[in-house]
């Protein structure tokens, strides 16, 4: 197969549209692929068209993005009703074999312990915990409990600090 001016000026004019390696093959006809891109490589045309994957990787990525930041702002305003609400229904005991997918799954006491039960309250839409038991297990982001006291350090282990 040889490129001639007319071929050349071809895919320089569809390189230029947009047209990706194989629709353009298939337009000039008897060649491969392979032989667009090299070709093209070769007269120096820019790489503007982009690739399934790295159209498909963008989209996913960008729509990923979309997604955490509506969800971060539902978690936030989710959290923010439940901690003005303080209006907690009665814990309703139950045993492993009775919870269901409404009931709070939220453990009391030690499994070893006869007395160990699950909350039981009617649980969230979308959550395995009570409005309550929420509030424990989801903790907003960036707020770390304040440490109340400062343990000091022996003085002899302070010594080897200093002497290492």
């Amino acid at each position: 197969m040889s490129w001639d001016e007319e071929k050349v000026n071809k895919l320089k004019k569809l390189w230029g549209k947009g047209n990706t390696a194989s629709q353009i093959a298939e337009i000039i006809g008897g060649i491969s692929r392979n032989a667009v891109i090299g070709k093209a490589h070769r007269l120096n045309l820019s790489a503007k068209i982009k690739t399934r994957t790295a159209t498909s990787n963008q989209n996913f990525e960008n729509s990923q993005e979309e997604k955490s930041n509506k969800i971060k702002r539902g978690r936030k305003s989710k959290f923010k009703s439940l901690i003005i609400e303080k209006d907690f229904e009665p814990e309703n005991p139950k045993q492993l074999e009775e919870l269901d997918d409404s009931s709070c799954k939220w453990p009391i006491g030690h499994p070893d312990e006869k007395s160990f039960y699950f909350c039981g309250r009617s649980s969230l839409k979308d959550f395995s915990y009570c409005k309550l038991h929420l509030l424990y297990a989801y903790q907003p982001k960036g707020k770390k409990e304040e440490v109340t006291e400062k343990e000091e350090v022996p003085e002899f282990i302070g010594k080897k600090i200093q002497s290492a």
